[in-house]
């Protein structure tokens, strides 16, 4: 863990990191007890492969990318959802620290990577379900290339991303380096992650991930709320 740490903010972690990253988020999908989840209660969708969507055409092109800021809010219209931003770091099984279930509609951004906006691909992991109702990433898999991403950072500029790809990655076929690297040097990209897939009761765990790429294609500066640290959220 301490490696990993090392690097700072614009140093991806190593495939072993990711790898308990999802190990992390996605065993135990709804919690820790004994509980099955509540995937009875989620979109059908939460729980399949994320393909047949009609590609976006016409993307818009790549905004450069802004100063270093950490991430308030995180807002997606095409599927109503706005979160609080959590900054977490790696947790001693040397997983990113996902909110706790009773905070299941926040979100944790993974803040000793990119910050969103500038470059390389920040990371901002969330719940599909708790044990007892979708959680706050449980529409991802609806989305399609073209939809946006806006995060409200801590400098008050609002940075917007442009969703590029959606892609299910089985956990038994992940490579860290394709799915968590930059697409592209030097662009400001983000990543959405959380469990997908199917659920296996023998196991308790979701069998895939799913991933939402996109890359910053506007900005938009209002004045920060009062009291924000320039560093952004602190770590629970």
């Amino acid at each position: 863990m301490s490696d990993t740490r090392a690097g700072g903010r614009n140093r991806l972690l190593t495939g072993a990191a990711w790898a308990a990253l999802l190990l992390a988020l996605c065993l135990f999908g709804s919690g820790t007890t004994d509980d099955e989840p509540g995937t009875e209660n989620a979109p059908p969708t939460t729980r399949a492969a994320a393909t047949g969507r009609p590609p976006a055409h016409g993307l818009p092109p790549v905004h450069e990318p802004l100063p270093g800021a950490g991430p308030l809010k995180l807002s997606i219209k095409a599927i109503g959802l706005q979160a609080p931003v959590e900054g977490h770091g790696l947790d001693p099984l040397g997983g990113v620290e996902a909110p706790p279930y009773d905070r299941a509609n926040s979100v944790a951004w993974y803040q000793e990577g990119p910050q969103p906006g500038t470059p390389g691909a920040a990371v901002i992991v969330g719940h599909v379900d708790t044990q007892k109702a979708p959680a706050v990433f449980a529409g991802l898999s609806i989305l399609k290339r073209g939809n946006k991403i806006r995060v409200d950072r801590t400098d008050g500029i609002t940075a917007e991303f442009t969703i590029d790809d959606i892609s299910l990655v089985p956990n038994d076929q992940f490579d860290a380096d394709k799915v968590y690297g930059p697409r592209e040097q030097d662009r400001a990209e983000l990543r959405l992650i959380t469990c997908g897939g199917v659920y296996d009761r023998t196991r308790r765990a979701y069998n895939a991930n799913l991933v939402v790429s996109a890359y910053l294609t506007g900005s938009e500066t209002k004045e920060p709320p009062a009291g924000s640290p320039a560093e952004g959220p602190p770590r629970e």
